[in-house]
């Protein structure tokens, strides 16, 4: 009695500089199946799928097994083990599924304990070159790193493969770190609806329109392609920025002229401590610094880490940072001096006041336009100080790193956890000094143009929120005091506006 003969899969598998393609291998294996009588019942492609990567559901890999699962094939045919197995658990899973695995070099046969045995063996072998290869890559890849030079792998946006600057993207980076670092800017939600090219709250005409980030790269993933004589590849719809994409930008070292390193398999489990933890250090603890232009001053990209660890930001359920209203957070309580909160149409400090919005909204904003409106604006202006600017960067870059190496003492047990805490408490009150000389220096970068503007009132009303609350925090402290009971109409007298010193002014001095 002849048996039926078996149903074969044909598996072919390559990744992206494969030289053994998937046109060499496919020939040889229905030659095989051809040579044995075998019925082929489809062919499963991976193309462009490296051996170390998963195959998901998504891959043909994942496709076979479910037409084994439905009884569609009893076999599994590939040009040599490497191209079927790479590990111990791809061996188990066509196991578990109940697949014969045979392949053209070498005919290795699962149905029989050899063959499985032996089987089982070159997996191992495999898995152990797999592992090699990567360490060796992990080894150049910090090599790299501790030279300054620039990691290999996927383009950040803003940087060409070797380091050099895209200049229309790195416009776009300074302006998305830029709007971020402002304490009361756009959350990363509004950036990302920002570059879609959608309606957002607060969002400046500054922040270009750019494609889809996975657009781009696979756009010129094909131009590579063709230039290598492959066909291209499908390319992604153009579409709305992931929210997880911006954060990945503002996250990125790279972008303060940091060189970075990732250590795979020492990944913290807390996300915003990867970040820091890619940053090269020398043997002093100090950051390499990479052979490539930053984008943003180190500085800026400090602040904005601050911005994303804020407490109030990781515990929120939206993850908004933004203001919605003019004076939330920003007016005082006249009572207990802490910042009032919108709550629906009004301004509220719990058990002290309740007051209207609008009407509130509408005084600050008149008075505000008034002093923007006199002629001596111009004296409020503080003139900049590069060099002292750079000064304090060089001086706050000190006090950080002698941090640092505080902190590596205190780790190789050179010193007390009490001489760690009075280093760090001793520079981080010195960091704090120089960080608010910096921002008095630097504050009016931080008002889009509105005092040095040609006619400041209109600069101020055509500006965004975040833009009007920093001109208002510039002028002015506002405090709110409790309405009189029985008064219909506002009082401007429980509106107490004080002047702020104006820091490099005649006022300030």
């Amino acid at each position: 009695m002849t048996s039926e003969p078996r149903r074969a899969a044909l598996y072919a598998r390559q990744s992206k500089a494969d030289p053994d393609g998937i046109d060499r291998q496919l020939p040889r294996i229905r030659k095989l199946a051809n040579e044995r009588g075998w019925v082929i019942v489809d062919e499963y492609v991976d193309d462009g799928l490296s051996a170390s990567k998963s195959r998901g559901p998504g891959s043909n890999w994942a496709r076979m097994l479910a037409d084994a699962d439905a009884g569609k094939i009893d076999t599994v045919i590939g040009v040599d083990l490497d191209r079927l197995l790479r590990s111990l658990q791809d061996l188990l899973v066509l196991i578990e599924h109940n697949l014969m695995a045979v392949t053209v070099s070498g005919d290795i046969d699962l149905s029989t304990a050899d063959g499985e045995f032996r089987a089982t063996m070159l997996a191992a072998i495999a898995r152990f070159e797999v592992r090699r290869k990567a360490e060796r890559q992990s080894r150049a890849q910090l090599q790299r790193a501790m030279q300054g030079r620039a990691p290999k792998g996927v383009r950040p946006l803003g940087y060409a493969t070797n380091g050099d600057l895209i200049e229309d993207e790195a416009a776009a980076v300074h302006e998305i770190f830029r709007l971020f670092a402002i304490s009361d800017g756009p959350s990363i939600a509004s950036i990302a609806k920002g570059l879609s090219g959608l309606e957002a709250d607060y969002i400046p005409a500054s922040l270009p329109h750019l494609p889809k980030r996975n657009r781009t790269l696979a756009i010129e993933r094909n131009v590579r392609r063709t230039a290598n004589g492959e066909d291209p590849a499908p390319v992604p719809s153009d579409g709305p920025w992931d929210s997880s994409t911006v954060l990945g930008i503002l996250r990125n070292p790279r972008y303060a002229g940091y060189s970075v390193y990732t250590d795979r398999n020492a990944r913290a489990e807390n996300k915003r401590r990867t970040w820091y933890a890619q940053i090269v250090r020398d043997e002093d603890g100090d950051p390499i610094a990479g052979q490539w232009t930053p984008i943003v001053e180190p500085d800026v990209w400090w602040t904005v880490q601050e911005r994303l660890n804020a407490p109030e930001r990781v515990t929120n359920r939206t993850g908004s940072t933004a203001r919605k209203h003019i004076g939330s957070g920003l007016f005082l309580c006249g009572i207990c001096e802490k910042p009032v909160k919108a709550h629906s149409q009004r301004y509220r400090c719990e058990g002290h006041i309740m007051r209207s919005r609008e009407q509130i909204d509408q005084f600050v904003l008149a008075v505000v336009r008034e002093r923007l409106g006199r002629p001596d604006l111009v004296d409020t202006i503080p003139s900049l100080d590069e060099p002292r600017l750079q000064a304090i960067r060089a001086e706050i870059g000190i006090h950080e790193g002698r941090i640092k190496r505080a902190q590596n003492d205190y780790d190789n047990e050179l010193i007390e956890g009490h001489d760690l805490k009075r280093t760090r408490d001793r520079e981080l009150t010195k960091i704090a000094a120089l960080e608010k000389e910096r921002r008095n220096l630097t504050i009016t970068t931080d008002l889009g143009g509105v005092l040095d503007a040609k006619s400041p009132v209109k600069a101020f009303d055509d500006a965004d929120l975040m833009i009007k609350r920093r001109v208002i925090d510039f002028f002015m402290t506002v405090k709110l005091h409790p309405h009189p009971r029985g008064k219909k109409t506002f009082d401007p007298t429980t509106v107490e506006i004080t002047p702020r010193a104006v820091p490099g002014t005649a006022a300030d001095r």
